[in-house]
């Protein structure tokens, strides 16, 4: 595996730091990773050597306030004054155009976990033309009632705090509960994994665990909003495959079962789930990590090989 980074200019000015996994040999195919809410891209190496193994290129951009991409630490979190969300979006479709570029005539599959699965449904709605096949990892359907209330409490907290203020209520919101299951808790993040080493490795990263703005908060929550309509559903392409996993104690994916249903009632003709019994949201880095490895690849070369 032949490993690198670059960085990608926006439009707008921001500088994407990006990785590249080539494999040893010419590439049948490319992976292009978006990463979840406070982490980064550099965390998907394990993955993109496994794929690499079996002659995937491999594409990973640290999103807006997160990884390297973030300027200072104070940037992390936080993905822009306004439209964040959107400028998220634009900058994967332009990594993905440089992929193109790069490797002519190669499918591209488009893989997001937890929020990144949420840019991923959202580019895939706008863009779903420019890929061979999506993979949505810790994701989630339509949002509950209380989405809405904690898009109001965001709103509130927003003017109360400014847009780069950081809310304790609102990460309270969002996690608090998220370990509740898994009492008694070792860490705060025992609901990433079963696995105490990889919850360790997160925990001691400096990129990882941080706490979200106000206007992040509200980017999110709308555009979780946006994607779970059936009008825009309906405009993902009907014959992209599409492969959704998660742990079956994730408590983010909690109604992972409406968005299945939702994609085969906009007419999605190629959807597959799989649900690991007792893994939690982390299913790459899962104690049974090498499974779930493997019945991605699986997936993927069916999908990219004709």
């Amino acid at each position: 595996m032949l490993g690198s980074t670059f960085t990608l200019e926006t439009p707008d000015g921001v500088s994407l730091f990006t990785y590249c996994w080539l494999p040893d040999a010419a590439p049948q195919a490319v992976v292009q990773i978006v990463h979840g809410l406070a982490e980064h891209a550099g965390r998907y190496a394990r993955l993109a050597a496994a794929l690499s193994d079996r002659g995937y290129a491999v594409y990973a951009n640290d999103l807006r306030g997160h990884g390297r991409t973030a300027k200072t630490a104070a940037d992390l979190g936080f993905l822009a004054e306004h439209d964040g969300w959107n400028k998220c979006v634009g900058d994967l479709w332009q990594l993905n155009r440089q992929i193109a570029a790069r490797h002519p005539g190669l499918p591209i599959v488009l893989f997001g976990h937890s929020m990144g699965s949420f840019l991923a449904q959202q580019l895939i709605i706008a863009r779903g033309e420019g890929f061979a096949g999506a993979v949505l990892s810790g994701s989630n359907g339509r949002r509950p009632v209380l989405a809405a209330i904690a898009l109001r409490l965001a709103r509130l907290e927003r003017l109360r705090l400014g847009p780069r203020g950081r809310s304790a209520l609102l990460h309270a919101a969002f996690f608090a509960n998220f370990n509740r299951p898994f009492r008694p808790a070792r860490t705060p993040f025992d609901w990433l994994s079963r696995d105490p080493v990889e919850v360790d490795k997160y925990i001691a990263d400096p990129l990882c665990g941080f706490g979200s703005t106000t206007q992040l908060y509200v980017d999110l929550l709308v555009a979780l909003g946006e994607i779970a309509t059936p009008a825009r559903q309906t405009q993902i392409p009907k014959q992209l495959p599409i492969y959704i996993f998660n742990g079956g104690r994730d408590p983010v994916a909690t109604n992972i079962g409406r968005l299945v249903a939702a994609y085969q009632a906009a007419g999605l003709e190629n959807v597959t789930y799989r649900a690991y019994p007792d893994g939690r949201h982390e299913s790459l880095n899962e104690i049974n990590r090498d499974e779930v490895t493997r019945d991605l690849i699986t997936w993927l070369d069916a999908v990219t090989t004709h």
